[in-house]
């Protein structure tokens, strides 16, 4: 587990490319925080250091918003704060293994209907920066860490 302070909306965008850099064939991110405390932040920075372009919406009116990743393969950002059940996810008919990347907000609110992760983000507040804590919950995601200098 690693813990970096993120001061600015800079580091935030440094975090994703470190992140975007040692990417593995397949992961799963699992972001937790409070309103406003920047998990679509870090996952709009990871997916612009991918090579997404054009507008990366918020997935919290639409549950999901896939992204074609230039390297192959898709993104999937999911934002869970509107689901009252886990069971609301089988309407969306996500396949595990149809993207190579899964960027998950408020996943305890799919607890039981996502795919466990390979690396858990907690993001909070502190004075005008952030604190971001980052662990490993797979083999995949302690290689993802260490690929990244993030361990």
């Amino acid at each position: 587990m690693s813990e970096l302070f993120l001061p600015d909306a800079a580091a935030t965008d440094a975090l994703g490319a470190r992140l975007a850099q040692a990417l593995p064939a397949r992961a799963v991110v699992h972001l937790h925080g409070d309103l406003g405390a920047g998990k679509s932040s870090l996952a709009r920075a990871l997916l612009r250091a991918l090579g997404v372009i054009g507008t990366i919406r918020s997935p919290t009116y639409t549950l999901v918003e896939p992204y074609p990743l230039p390297a192959g393969g898709t993104a999937l950002h999911l934002d869970l704060y509107r689901i009252g059940d886990p069971g609301e996810l089988e309407f969306l008919g996500l396949d595990p293994d149809a993207a190579r990347l899964w960027l998950v907000e408020w996943p305890q609110r799919g607890r039981g209907a996502l795919p466990p992760p390979d690396l858990d983000i907690r993001l909070a507040l502190q004075g005008a920066g952030r604190v971001c804590t980052l662990e490993a919950q797979t083999p995949a995601g302690r290689a993802w860490l260490a690929q990244a200098g993030l361990e």
